[in-house]
């Protein structure tokens, strides 16, 4: 299964069960600044007990590989499992909604957009550049992270929120970052 229809199967998947989702990570920052190889799917969900069987039954092997335990683990503590295509070996990375005010904003923030011919919930780019910036830092200066916020600044940077993004950058503690894309930015 190629990577657009695993990304195709995992927002059916989700919406069929009433899921809410926002798709985010190196994809995102693909699809809004310039693209690159990344074997990841990372989602944000809205997932509950009750639906881990849900997602556990519909990835299922021989094609799937998924710890059904690991999936209610991360659903207590409110943390992320993974799933992994044992064909293609794509790895879909899910992250719990947290009561976090920054997971709160961007997954209230999400849009719709059309990716590979699917409408699909996705973080806006101003929230993919300050994830990308806190990845960064969290990672002791991810060259990588940083570039993905770069690029994705620039390509986007007429049709940011500068407000939103300098009050985030403030309260995440990434402001160094964030002034070092503006001064980086072509």
């Amino acid at each position: 299964m190629s990577q657009q229809e695993l990304l195709k199967k995992v927002v059916r998947v989700l919406e069929d069960a009433r899921i809410d989702y926002m798709l985010t990570g190196s994809l995102v920052s693909s699809l809004q600044g310039e693209p690159r190889l990344t074997h990841d799917i990372d989602v944000v969900v809205a997932l509950q007990k009750t639906d881990a069987r849900k997602v556990v039954e519909a990835f299922s092997a021989p094609d799937f590989y998924v710890d059904e335990k690991s999936v209610v683990d991360a659903i207590e503590r409110r943390s992320q499992f993974n799933i992994l295509s044992v064909e293609g070996g794509d790895k879909i990375d899910f992250w719990l909604l947290t009561d976090d005010p920054f997971d709160l904003s961007r997954f209230a923030r999400k849009q719709n957009e059309e990716v590979f011919g699917t409408q699909i919930k996705v973080s806006r780019p101003e929230d993919t550049i300050l994830v990308k910036l806190r990845w960064a830092k969290l990672s002791g200066g991810s060259e990588k992270q940083f570039g993905d916020a770069l690029r994705v600044y620039e390509v986007q940077k007429g049709d940011l929120d500068l407000d939103y993004l300098n009050s985030w950058a403030a309260r995440l503690d990434i402001e160094s970052l964030w002034r070092r894309i503006q001064k980086e930015a072509v």
